[in-house]
C-alpha cells in the first residue's frame, strides 16, 4: 500500500511539475517577441546617442527605451510622453535647488520631495511621478561631479522613447490580432463556462452550482483587464505602425472595439445567473427553453471567440446562433415565467444585443433584431426594452 501511496504521489508531482513548465514554457514564447524588441531598442539607442549624437556613456538611452517597451501595451505613446516630461520636471526642480541650497543629504532629499510633487501636480501617471524623482536623485548627485548630465538624461530619455517606438511601430511590429487573440480567449471562455454551468444548474434546480458560477464571473478583473489592455495596443498599432495601417477596417479594428460591448455582456450575464439563483431558490418555473436559451447564449458566445480566433472578416454564425438564443428566450417567456423568470429572459435578450454589437452591428439595429427573434409578446402587447 505504501509504495502504491508513494508511485501515486510521485506521478501526481511529475504531472504538476510538467504543467508547471508548460506554464513557463507559454509565457516565454509570448514574451519572446517582447525580448526581441527590447534587444533591438536597446542596441539601437544607444548607438544613436553614442554614435550619431557624441553623447559620452548613453546609459540612459537603452534604459529608456526598455522603460517604454515595459510599458503596457497600448501605452507606448503615451509612456514615451511621460518619460520626457518627467526628465524635464527633474532636471528642473534639480537645478533650480542646487542652484539656490547647494548639494548634500537634506537639500537631495528636498528636490526629491518637490519634484515628486511637481510632477503629480503635472499628472496622475505613477511613471511621470517616479521619472521626475529618479531624474531629481541624477541631477542632485552627479551633477557637482559630472558637469551637463541634465542635458545628455534629457536627450538619453528622448531617444530612447523615440527608437523604442521606432521598433515597434515600423522595425519590429508584433502582430496585434495575434495578441487580442490571446487575450480574448480567457474573458471569453470566462463567461461560456459559466453561462454553461447556469444553463446546467438551471436544468437541474441546483442553486449552489448557480451560484458558484456567479463568483467565478465576478472575478472577471484580470481577463477583461488583458482583453482592454491588447485592444487598446491594437488601436495604438493601427496608428502608429504603417505595416498595419490597413487592417483598421478590417477585422482587427473591429475587434479592437468589440471591448466594451463584450463587458457588458459579462456584466448582464452576471445579473441573469443572479436571478437564475433566486428563480430556483424561489421554486418558480422553469420551461424547458430558458436553460436552452442559456446555452444557446454560452454558445453564441464560443462561436465569437471561434471567430476572433480565425479573423474572420464577418460575423454571421455568431449573430445566428445569438438570435436562436432570444427565439428560446422568447419560448420561455409565453411557457409562463415567474418574476425571476422574467429577469433571466430579459437578460438574455440585453446580453444578445450585447454581443450583436460586439460583432459589428450597430446598437439600433442589434435591438431591432432582438426583438423579431423574440417573437410575439404577451397578450398585453407590453413592449419591453431589447
Amino acid at each position: 500500500m505504501r509504495a502504491d501511496h508513494e508511485r501515486a504521489t510521485a506521478a501526481l508531482l511529475s504531472r504538476r511539475s510538467a504543467g508547471v513548465l508548460r506554464d513557463r514554457l507559454r509565457r516565454v514564447r509570448a514574451g519572446a517577441g517582447l525580448a526581441a524588441q527590447a534587444g533591438l531598442a536597446a542596441g539601437l539607442s544607444w548607438w544613436a546617442a553614442d554614435s550619431l549624437l557624441n553623447i559620452p556613456q548613453p546609459l540612459f538611452a537603452p534604459i529608456s527605451a526598455v522603460v517604454t517597451l515595459a510599458a503596457s501595451v497600448g501605452q507606448r505613446l503615451r509612456r514615451t510622453i511621460e518619460l520626457v516630461i518627467g526628465v524635464a520636471v527633474g532636471i528642473l526642480i534639480g537645478d533650480l535647488l542646487i542652484y539656490l541650497l547647494g548639494v548634500g543629504p537634506w537639500q537631495l532629499g528636498l528636490i526629491v520631495v518637490l519634484a515628486v510633487l511637481v510632477a503629480a501636480f503635472v499628472g496622475r501617471s505613477p511613471a511621470l511621478v517616479v521619472q521626475a524623482g529618479a531624474t531629481a536623485v541624477l541631477i542632485g548627485t552627479v551633477t557637482p561631479s559630472v558637469p551637463n548630465v541634465e542635458v545628455a538624461r534629457f536627450v538619453d530619455a528622448l531617444i530612447g522613447g523615440a527608437v523604442a517606438l521606432v521598433v515597434t511601430a515600423v522595425l519590429l511590429p508584433l502582430n496585434p490580432l495575434r495578441r487580442i487573440n490571446r487575450a480574448a480567449g480567457p474573458a471569453l471562455d470566462l463567461l461560456i463556462d459559466q453561462l454553461d454551468a447556469t444553463a446546467t444548474a438551471l436544468r437541474q434546480r441546483d442553486a449552489a452550482q448557480a451560484q458558484e458560477a456567479l463568483e467565478r464571473l465576478r472575478n472577471n478583473k484580470k481577463e477583461l483587464g488583458a482583453f482592454g489592455e491588447a485592444a487598446q495596443g491594437a488601436r495604438e498599432a493601427t496608428t502608429l505602425s504603417p505595416v498595419f495601417w490597413s487592417a483598421r477596417e478590417g477585422p482587427l479594428g473591429r475587434y479592437a472595439l468589440a471591448v466594451d460591448p463584450i463587458d457588458r455582456a459579462m456584466r448582464n450575464s452576471g445579473t441573469l445567473i443572479r436571478r437564475a439563483v433566486t428563480l430556483i431558490e424561489d421554486g418558480e418555473p422553469v420551461p424547458e427553453s430558458m436553460p436552452a436559451a442559456v446555452s444557446a447564449l454560452a454558445e453564441a458566445t464560443r462561436t465569437l471567440r471561434g471567430e476572433f480566433a480565425r479573423g474572420a472578416a464577418e460575423a454571421d454564425r455568431t449573430r445566428e446562433r445569438a438570435l436562436r438564443a432570444v427565439a428560446e428566450a422568447g419560448r420561455a417567456y409565453r411557457s409562463g415565467v415567474g418574476f425571476s423568470g422574467s429577469v433571466v429572459v430579459a437578460q438574455v435578450r440585453t446580453a444578445v444585443s450585447d454581443l450583436l454589437v460586439a460583432t459589428d452591428l450597430g446598437q439600433d439595429d442589434a435591438n431591432q433584431l432582438v426583438r423579431q427573434a423574440f417573437g410575439p409578446l404577451t397578450p398585453t402587447g407590453e413592449q419591453r426594452q431589447a
